[in-house]
C-alpha cells in the first residue's frame, strides 16, 4: 500500500475511523463500514476505494485534493464518485473541476450534488445521511450517517409469527423504522453549529473540532471566523452523550504536547475519558 499522507486509524463499535486534520493543514476522514467519507484536504491512496464523499466546506484545507480523487478514480477505472458539497458552492465547484480537466487534459467526472441543511440520502438500505447548518466563513453544513432498522410495532409485539405474516399478506404495515445516529461530523464550525443538531450529542460516534484551546484567545473573535473553543466544549459537556468523541483540527500554533495538558487537566473527567484527541 501506497502511504503518501498521515493517516490514523482506530476501531469503535464495528466501524474504523481514518483520517488526519490539523487547522490550516489539511483534513480528510473515511469511515470504510459505511463507504462514506468525510472532506478531501488530502486524499490518501486507500481513499480512493471510497466512492462517496461528503464535504463541509470549500476552504482549501477541506477541499484541495479533490481533482486529485475524482481523476485518480477514473484513471484507475472505478466508478464516477459521488460528492456532495454545500449547494451555495456547488457551480463554484464544478466550474474548478471543469478548469482542472482543461489543464490536465483527463475527464474530472463525478456525481456533484449540492446540499442545504435539512435535507437526507440514502447510503443504503441500513443507512442515510442528513445535513445541518454549521457556522463557519463560508457555506458549511455538517452530517449525521443514521441507522435505520425495522422494529415490529408495540401493537403486533404478542402475535404470534402466523398472524404476523396474516396481516402483512393483507397489506398491514405491522413494523415502524427505527433510527439511531452512529456517526456525526461537523467539520469546522463555531459552537452554534453543534447546537443546530440534536444528533451532535447522541450519535454513537462524534467527530468534531477544537482549534483553539488558551485562556487568551478571544472566544468571540474565535467564533467570528467559524471555529471552536476548549471552554465551548466545557460549556456543553453534560449535553455529550456520545460513546466517542474525535477532537481534532488544532491549530499550528500548538505543541502536541500543549493540547494534551490542556485538555487533560480543564475536561469535565465524564466527557475526557470518552474524548480521543486526533494527533
Amino acid at each position: 500500500m501506497i502511504e503518501n499522507l498521515p493517516l490514523k486509524s482506530i476501531e469503535h463499535g464495528g466501524l474504523t475511523i481514518e483520517g488526519y486534520s490539523r487547522a490550516a493543514v489539511q483534513t480528510y476522514w473515511r469511515i470504510p463500514e459505511l463507504k462514506v467519507g468525510f472532506d478531501l484536504g488530502g486524499s490518501p491512496w486507500s481513499f480512493m476505494g471510497t466512492q462517496t464523499f461528503f464535504i463541509s466546506h470549500a476552504h482549501l484545507d477541506h477541499m484541495a485534493a479533490l481533482p486529485a480523487y475524482v481523476a485518480r478514480r477514473r484513471m484507475m477505472k472505478m466508478e464516477p464518485p459521488t460528492i456532495y458539497v454545500p449547494a451555495a458552492v456547488a457551480e463554484s465547484v464544478q466550474k474548478m473541476l471543469r478548469s482542472w480537466q482543461k489543464l490536465d487534459r483527463g475527464r474530472m467526472i463525478c456525481q456533484l450534488v449540492g446540499a442545504e441543511p435539512g435535507m437526507e440520502y440514502e447510503l443504503s438500505r441500513e443507512h442515510v445521511v442528513t445535513t445541518f447548518a454549521t457556522k463557519h466563513t463560508v457555506p458549511s453544513l455538517g452530517y449525521v450517517v443514521w441507522e435505520r432498522r425495522k422494529k415490529l410495532k408495540p401493537e403486533f409485539q404478542d402475535l404470534s409469527g402466523t398472524e404476523i405474516r396474516d396481516l402483512r399478506m393483507k397489506g398491514v404495515e405491522v413494523s415502524a423504522e427505527i433510527r439511531m445516529p452512529i456517526v456525526c461530523y461537523c467539520g469546522d464550525t463555531a459552537p452554534q453549529g453543534l447546537d443546530h443538531c440534536d444528533a451532535v450529542f447522541q450519535s454513537k460516534i462524534l467527530i468534531t473540532e477544537l482549534t483553539f484551546f488558551r485562556p487568551e484567545h478571544r472566544k468571540e473573535k474565535i467564533h467570528k471566523f467559524g471555529h471552536t473553543h476548549l471552554d465551548d466544549l466545557i460549556e456543553r459537556a453534560d449535553r455529550f452523550q456520545n460513546e466517542l468523541v474525535i477532537l481534532g483540527h488544532f491549530s499550528t500554533r500548538y505543541h502536541e504536547e500543549q493540547i494534551r495538558r490542556a485538555v487533560e487537566k480543564r475536561l469535565p473527567e465524564n466527557l475526557k475519558k470518552r474524548a480521543m484527541l486526533w494527533l
